[in-house]
């Protein structure tokens, strides 16, 4: 049973979900300020996070950046408006994806589920590009030798674009694959995605050696 640790300071909202996650198979623990979480993530790490945004104290933008900072664990941000300002702000903070409230349950299990499904991915064996390596078996990836801390969502990306080097994938092909979205104007998903991983792997990311720009179109990965 997945453990999700819910952020949320409104009470009816908290109580709420807690309800309905837990009728949808999830064990769900429950703290009201950003504080709290951070507190009961060292205590007892969950397998995904739901965050609010609007948090007395520490603000969600603030929670997330710090869960970042020290681990991979999968975030999905509760946005009160789904306007640009606080969706790309979430994606920008680290957060795996977004669901706008008022949250319906069913579309937020399916959100989790998704998110927890991106780490388990095909093995192929190991895949050298460069001076990149990703092991699809043992889902590391080390740059020159070097460790590089992929999130899952920022993995399951590099691994769909570097299992077809040269080859063209359109946003709405990565939304689908990555994200298991269908709806297009999620595309900021995809680039807020492929900019944080640039931000990881490549030495230039405003000039790209591997997760590169075709304008129009989408993205391809190398060849290198």
């Amino acid at each position: 049973m997945p453990s999700v640790l819910l952020i949320e300071d409104a009470p009816l909202v908290r109580r709420g979900l807690q309800l309905a996650l837990s009728r949808h198979g999830h064990h769900v623990q429950v703290v009201e300020t950003g504080e709290q979480g951070l507190r009961e993530i060292d205590q007892a790490p969950p397998d995904l996070v739901v965050l609010d945004l609007m948090l007395p104290g520490i603000d969600g933008f603030e929670v997330c950046r710090r869960i970042r900072a020290g681990s991979d664990l999968p975030v999905i941000m509760l946005t009160a408006r789904g306007d640009d300002l606080d969706v790309v702000g979430g994606l920008a903070a680290g957060a795996d994806d977004y669901v706008v409230k008022p949250a319906q349950p069913a579309v937020l299990d399916a959100r989790i589920r998704a998110v927890l499904r991106r780490s388990t991915a095909e093995a192929d064996g190991v895949r050298t590009h460069g001076d990149l390596q990703v092991d699809t078996e043992a889902l590391t990836v080390t740059l020159r030798g070097a460790a590089v801390a992929l999130t899952p969502t920022e993995l399951r990306l590099l691994l769909t674009l570097s299992r077809a080097p040269g080859r063209v994938l359109t946003r709405q092909q990565l939304l689908e694959d990555v994200w298991e979205h269908g709806y297009l104007g999620d595309s900021r998903l995809v680039d807020n995605g492929v900019m944080r991983l640039r931000g990881k792997i490549e030495d230039d990311p405003g000039r790209p050696r591997y997760v590169q720009t075709v304008r129009g179109f989408g993205y391809r990965f190398g060849p290198v």
